[in-house]
Parts: structure tokens; sequence; C-alpha cells
């Protein structure tokens, strides 16, 4: 038998790709070194970064808890059989599996900082937003005048988180209570679960879209997501696991799907106002759709206009409140943290979130991208093949590009000046879609590095706000 020899171009491409994204990595490595030195000098030199441990909004305190074996059986179990097991297992048994790992995952990180301090008392502080759940004693009063105690030192202005959102995430809260679900143990557990859901509704979305292969790439991606650390628990988590649902249920066929998701989505805008950056995302994921893009597009955005016509009939007027937030930004920390500084700095909190497989990953997506439009170029000139190739590289490049570009938006607007390793995890999910890329072989080793990148973060630092 003769030996079949590979053309030489052939050896030298993967090798060619590797060493890129090593190269991406030194990249990653070094903004966020750079990021820590500078926080540093900074912050010794008396300069308002307000984060002691810059550019993540914590101290440095290393420590073990409960958590860290924990942690570490999931991550390895995951790295381990799960890589395996996520190429065969049953569609429904993987998604279950799945999210029962990020939950693990997501409570192990918090009990690392211990059940009162890593969980229960994370969303009880005066800024956040339970402290206001007993002031709430009538909640038509509570929607008509939200915005007259949106600004800072008067007698009844709402603490930070609070005063910092629209009231969708103070309803939350308070309907739990309602339900006799009150305290920091119930809010901080329904933090973990619907932000775990990620691990549901992204691989849903990708299979919706045409990915089932990808779908199943990026799951472990998702479980082992170092943003973890913030999902549990912060209000943070839940925002991502609402967004995520309303972005998966616009990908479904039918029509109940699309006007559910946008119910969702409008009760996102409610959460936050950041989340009227999702709509790129919305129209990536109806632009991705293989079918009915006009009918899911009018039913998703009369689930919207649902939502804001309930707020505003209920005395609660969005863009008076965002404006009044701008006002109330300034009046605190922000005015003090340096724009210089927090620009580039908040990119290198957004890849401890994300973690080290961000850049290589985003970098193979746009690569996919750019082969994509030469195929389809070539289509065009009347050559064979490209167009089913076009289509299966669309949701792995076009739904990480549009995180990708809120995320940027986000950025450049000045208004998240810190915090964003939680403020941005709701685009994190979707950056991580990239990761599909990668070749099969190296995922494990990129695996490692994102719990590794998580366990470091939760050991060294105490995130507790």
């Amino acid at each position: 038998m003769r030996a079949t020899t590979l053309p030489a171009a052939a050896v030298r491409a993967p090798v060619r790709r590797s060493r890129a994204d090593l190269l991406v990595l030194g990249v990653e490595a070094a903004l966020v070194a750079c990021a820590a030195v500078v926080g540093a000098v900074l912050n010794a030199r008396g300069v308002g970064l307000h984060a002691d441990a810059a550019p993540l909004y914590a101290t440095w305190r290393p420590h073990l808890g409960w958590g860290t074996p924990a942690a570490v059986l999931v991550a390895g179990t995951v790295i381990g059989a799960g890589t395996r097991w996520v190429r065969t297992a049953g569609w429904n048994a993987l998604l279950g599996a799945a999210y029962l790992a990020s939950v693990a995952w997501t409570l192990s990180l918090a009990l690392v900082d211990g059940w009162s301090d890593g969980f229960v008392e994370r969303l009880t502080p005066q800024a956040e937003y339970l402290h206001e759940v007993p002031r709430v004693t009538d909640v038509p009063a509570m929607l008509a005048g939200f915005t007259d105690r949106i600004l800072d030192f008067g007698p009844d202005s709402w603490s930070t988180h609070t005063a910092g959102h629209p009231p969708g995430a103070l309803l939350v809260f308070v309907g739990l209570d309602r339900v006799g679900l009150g305290g920091g143990i119930a809010a901080a557990l329904v933090c973990v679960l619907v932000g775990a859901s990620v691990t549901i509704s992204v691989p849903v979305a990708l299979r919706a879209l045409g990915t089932a292969d990808a779908a199943r790439a990026v799951l472990p991606f998702l479980v082992l997501l170092p943003g973890a650390v913030w999902v549990g628990a912060s209000a943070d988590g839940l925002f991502t696991g609402v967004v995520a649902a309303g972005l998966a249920l616009l990908a479904v066929r039918g029509r109940v799907a699309p006007a559910a998701g946008g119910l969702l989505l409008g009760f996102a805008l409610y959460l936050s106002y950041g989340f009227v950056l999702v709509g790129v995302l919305a129209l990536a994921v109806l632009a991705l759709r293989p079918a009915a893009r006009i009918a899911a597009l009018l039913a998703g955005t009369a689930g919207v206009a649902a939502v804001a016509v309930a707020f505003t009939a209920g005395g609660f007027h969005w863009w008076d409140g965002y404006r009044l937030v701008v006002e109330r930004y300034y009046q605190g920390w922000a005015a003090d943290r340096p724009y210089g500084y927090w620009v580039w700095a908040n990119l290198a909190a957004l890849l401890l979130s994300t973690g080290p497989v961000l850049g290589p990953a985003l970098r193979r997506a746009v690569a996919a991208g750019a082969r994509t439009l030469r195929l389809g170029s070539r289509h065009r000139e009347g050559r064979r093949g490209p167009a089913r190739r076009t289509l299966a590289a669309g949701p792995t490049v076009l739904l990480p590009a549009a995180a990708a570009v809120a995320v940027l938006a986000g950025d450049l607007s000045g208004l998240s000046k810190a915090e964003v390793e939680r403020i941005w995890l709701p685009f994190a999910a979707w950056l991580l879609v990239a990761t599909a890329h990668l070749p099969t072989s190296t995922r494990r080793w990129w695996l490692l590095g994102q719990a590794g990148t998580a366990l470091a973060v939760n050991h060294l630092l105490w995130t507790v706000s």
C-alpha cells in the first residue's frame, strides 16, 4: 500500500491557526496584566477607581471554602466525561444534564465564599434590591412614583441597584416575597436557577437556527462559564437567563414562541436600561431564522410593545427613568471613575468573565465569516458548492458578532465604567457561541483554561460587594 502524502499547505494551515490562537491568548494575558498593574498604580495614587482589585470590582483575599472541592469535581467531570458524552447523548438528556451541571458549578463557586457571605447575604446589603422590598407596600403607587425616587440624596431615594434599573427587577423580588419566597436564600437561588438556564436557551436557539452540532460544541463552555462567579448570586444572573430565554424563543418556529420571546425581551427592558442593546442580538436571531422572519418580527414586536404599554399605563415612563438614571449615575462613583482607564480595562474584566477562550474563538469565527463571504462571492459568480456552507456558518458567526457590537457600544457609552464582569453577563453567553469554531482536539484544553480562570478569580479575590 502506498502512503498518502498531504500537501505541505494542508499541513501548515492548522499549525498557523494554532499559533494564531496562542498569539491572541498572549494578547489577552497582556491586556489583563496591564489592566491589573495600571489599576494598582492608580489605586495607590488615590485615583477614584472604586475597585480595589481593578479591573474587577473585588478585593484581594486568597481563601478556600466548602465549595472548593465541589467546584473542582464539577469542572473535572465536565472536562473529562462531559466532552465525550456531549457528542452522543440524547438531546433532552443532554440539556437536562448541562443545566444541572451549570447549577452545581455556580453554587460550588458561590460556596467557596461560604454559605452566608457567598450566597445567603449576597442580595441583602443596603445597596441591593431586597433592602427595598419591605418598603413596597403598594405596587401601583411604587410604579407611579418610581422615577421620583431615582435621584440620590433625597429622603426617599432608592438604594443604588434599585435606582440604577427600571422597576422590573424590584418587582421580581417583591413578587417572590408576596408568594412566601422572601429573603436572601430564595432570591439568590432564583438568580442561580434562572441564570443557569442559558445552558438550555442558547443551545435551543442554535438548534432552531439549523446548527445542532454547534449547539453541542458550545454546551460545555456555557456550563463552565467563569462568569458563574457572579451569576451566584447577583440579579445579573437572573437578567442573563431572561434575555437568553427571550432570544431563544424568537428563534423557535411557530407563532406563539416569538410572541413569548417578545414578552420576555420587553420585560428585560424593564430589568436594565442597557438591554436596549439586546435589540442587536434580537435582529440577528430574526435574520438567521430559516423561515417566517417577518411573522416572527411582528409577533416579537407585539410582545415587547405589550410590556411597554403595561408599564406605561402603570405610571412608569421608561425614557424618563433612563434620563434620571444617567444623572444619578454621575452623582455616585461614576463621576470619579476615569473613562480613560475603564474604556479598555472593561475589556479585561470581560475576559475574566468569559474566559481566555473568548479571543481565539472570536478570531476563528471572524475567519469563518470571511471564508463564507468569499465562498458566497464565488457562488454568485457561478461557481459550485458554497451555498450550504454559507447557511451553516451564519449563527456561529453572526450571534457572537452581534454580542460584540452590543458590548462595544455599552463600553464606549461611558455608562458601564467597572463591574462589567457581571453587567455584561447577558452578552457573554452569546459571545461564547464562537467556541463552536474551535477544533475538537483542543476543546478540553480550553475548558481547562475556563475552569482555571473561574477558580483562580474566586479563590484569590473576594467578589462579594
